[in-house]
């Protein structure tokens, strides 16, 4: 018999989710390009929303979140009856675990695939299976090579966090066609907005047509983090495991207000990405030489790759930004210890990041 309460075995094999350094070691104030936060802040009209809620934080939020729902299907072009709300897209992940893995089961994902999905698949007593990328990409034929009997979901991150590159439309149906019909595919599109390849597909057509996937997605990347909001569009059934599981005022009453506003304020969300994809294509095009590689993205943010050479390593790069007062996402949790995760900044924190990495590929 123990002396104090013991959790889960299963709970204590979990690495804990580590976010993005904000704050150098000396606590010097730094601008951080290290979470995939909106460069252009939030959307005005959703700071204009959260603030005429500020009268009512005694009173508790709709847990049926009506508005918000109503909103984004009016936006997107879905069925609000279809649409689930969470705490970030990181809740809506938890619950589903929750609902369709347990001791013993199984969940796929790719090799670099986001970090959450181990940890989601652990707490609810399964082990996370993780399959082999070409190329820094997710390989359809690799990830259905990983599903067993014991496989309840796959996670796939399109596009995918932290390489920024994703699979073809064609590539996710011929991903789909591979499983068996109760295994549940979560097509994580956290980064949709920001996508502009034309071969891209977010999956809603895919939801529609089947009953074991559903399409997650956050308002965190365009402008709403501090506010911890998701939703994901799915089967009515998975809706109806969704919504026993959550809490009943799961996303709070300023949080939908604001998100409501902000995915009707389309005409932000188009600048947002207009200035990402301008920022975003120059790093790629300037950050190239013979001591690094900068991957193409379908996100906001881009992947160095470093080489060993002493001076010129990730570390390096890493703390020659740090001492020009920008910080990025170092890699090594991910397996990819000679890359820097660089999110997408202002214009002038953006030549910057050129200016100081091409100097230090000069240097000698």
């Amino acid at each position: 018999m123990s002396d104090k309460p013991n959790a889960h075995r299963s709970i204590m094999d979990i690495a804990a989710y580590k976010p993005g350094k904000s704050k150098s070691p000396t606590g010097q104030s730094l601008a951080k390009l290290s979470a995939n936060e909106s460069p252009l802040g939030a959307s005005p009209k959703a700071v204009e929303a959260y603030g005429k809620y500020a009268y009512r934080l005694a009173e508790y939020p709709d847990g049926s979140a009506a508005e918000l729902r109503a909103a984004i299907g009016e936006v997107h072009g879905l069925n609000p009856d279809r649409i689930g709300v969470g705490a970030g897209s990181d809740e809506i992940l938890h619950l589903l675990a929750q609902a369709y893995v347990g001791a013993g089961d199984e969940t796929v994902m790719s090799q670099y695939g986001f970090l959450v999905y181990p940890i989601v698949t652990k707490a609810a007593g399964g082990t996370c299976v993780q399959a082999p990328e070409t190329n820094l990409k997710a390989d359809v034929d690799a990830l259905l090579a990983a599903v067993t009997e014991k496989t309840k979901i796959m996670f796939l991150a399109n596009p995918n966090n932290p390489t920024g590159s994703y699979l073809t439309a064609d590539e996710i149906n011929r991903l789909h066609q591979g499983l068996r019909p109760d295994i549940l595919l979560v097509l994580d599109a956290a980064y949709a907005e920001y996508v502009d390849a034309p071969d891209f597909e977010v999956g809603i057509d895919l939801v529609n047509r089947a009953q074991n996937v559903v399409m997650t997605r956050t308002f965190s990347k365009i402008g709403l983090a501090n506010l911890r909001v998701g939703w994901f569009y799915g089967p009515e059934h998975i809706l109806d495991a969704y919504n026993r599981l959550r809490g009943p005022f799961n996303v709070n009453g300023i949080a939908q207000a604001a998100a409501s506003a902000a995915v009707k304020d389309i005409e932000f969300t188009a600048e947002l990405k207009a200035h990402n994809a301008k920022m975003r294509d120059m790093l790629v095009r300037e950050l190239q030489s013979n001591r690094y590689k900068t991957y193409p993205s379908q996100c906001n943010f881009v992947l160095t790759e470093f080489g060993d050479e002493p001076g010129f390593t990730a570390a390096d790069a890493f703390n020659l930004l740090m001492e020009k007062g920008l910080i990025v996402r170092e890699m090594h949790s991910y397996g990819l210890p000679n890359c820097l995760r660089i999110s997408i900044g202002t214009e002038e924190q953006m030549q910057l990041v050129v200016q100081s990495l091409q100097e230090m590929s000069d240097h000698g």
